[in-house]
């Protein structure tokens, strides 16, 4: 087994397909001067243009989305972001863990787009695409502050996390979840701690986000999970275990996906997968790929995050059955969006 870059997910870096040349070091004892990158996380600060992105896919319940950042310091080796960080000019490998991108206007732009006259109020999800609680908002606390703006609005907005850091924010969720106006999922992928540490190295615990689960409940805030991915030969038999520990926290509803590997991530998470379990390495390879008809991604609406075929229908049913037995998803329950209000707006046209 060769030696791990510890506390990072991926383990390369692969090319990014938007660059035209690309410089590496092929031989170990070449002549050439060659540094190799800082392995310490980076916070690059950036004046962002937008922030709220319109969602068009039908397999996400969500209508809007906003990212205060780009990059996710958590390296969860399989996620699907990975490829966006290539926009940037940065592998979707190890770049993607610790070069973060910091929007620090996201606050200002976030204001700019509700004070539109021509916004009629949708839910905003924050961390479409990474993690709005990763480590870097303990420094910039961004997530915080476009928590007081949607406040201020009564803007409904959805939260997917892993991270407890969510708790920091608990005064201002409980405030918005008694007026129905946030939501919170946590993602939880393995209840085993070696697994979750190899594949999502800098989260929190498994046990960590099931306490986020109980307490945000108990505040009012209305907090379920998201099983995800679903890992064929790796955490697939977890599923009726990790529906029942998030029952007896108080989970009020659940969701999961199949794992899809699209663009890079299928080079990362391959040399991931065989570094770290070689012993079933390709029956967790061939098990992906028969869930997405012979590939190991799909990119086809409808399909891709749920597969097809046998082991993808076998994890729907098992589902399905196991949240009735547990109770979960058994109530209807919306944002609301009727109270939405632009703050000052009416004492100006006074």
């Amino acid at each position: 087994m060769k030696q791990q870059k510890k506390g990072r997910g991926a383990q390369i870096n692969t090319s990014n397909r938007f660059n035209q040349q690309t410089a590496s070091r092929e031989h170990v004892e070449a002549i050439d001067d060659w540094t190799e990158p800082d392995p310490a996380t980076r916070y690059i600060e950036q004046v962002a243009k937008s922030l709220v992105n319109k969602v068009d896919s039908v397999d996400v319940n969500m209508f809007y989305s906003m990212n205060p950042y780009q990059g996710c310091e958590h390296g969860c080796v399989y996620c699907y972001a990975r490829n966006s960080h290539e926009y940037w000019g940065y592998s979707a490998g190890l770049d993607f863990e610790r070069n973060i991108i910091i929007k620090k206007n996201a606050p200002e732009l976030l204001r700019k787009f509700l004070l539109k006259p021509g916004w009629e109020c949708l839910p905003i999800s924050i961390s479409g695409n990474t993690d709005c609680y990763q480590p870097a908002e303990q420094k910039y606390r961004i997530t915080r502050r476009l928590l007081e703006i949607c406040n201020e609005f009564n803007q409904p907005i959805g939260i997917i996390t892993k991270n407890a850091g969510v708790l920091r924010d608990k005064d201002l969720l409980s405030e918005m979840g008694k007026r129905s106006l946030a939501t919170v999922i946590v993602s939880v992928t393995s209840l085993d701690e070696n697994l979750r540490r190899a594949m999502e190295p800098r989260t929190t615990t498994t046990a960590q986000r099931l306490r986020v689960v109980r307490e945000l409940n108990e505040s009012g805030v209305r907090a379920g999970v998201m099983l995800g991915p679903m890992i064929p030969g790796l955490n697939d038999h977890e599923m009726p275990s990790i529906l029942a520990a998030a029952a007896k926290a108080g989970a009020q509803f659940a969701g999961y996906n199949f794992v899809r590997l699209n663009g890079a991530v299928k080079l990362i998470f391959h040399d991931w997968l065989y570094t770290n379990f070689p012993d079933r390495a390709d029956k967790v390879w061939h098990s992906i790929e028969e869930g997405h008809g012979g590939q190991v991604n799909d990119s086809r609406f409808g399909t891709r995050m749920r597969g097809e075929g046998e082991v993808a229908d076998l994890l729907s049913q098992q589902f399905k059955k196991f949240c009735k037995h547990f109770h979960l998803n058994e109530s209807r329950w919306e944002l609301d969006t009727s109270s939405f209000r632009r703050p000052g707006l009416q004492i100006k046209m006074f």
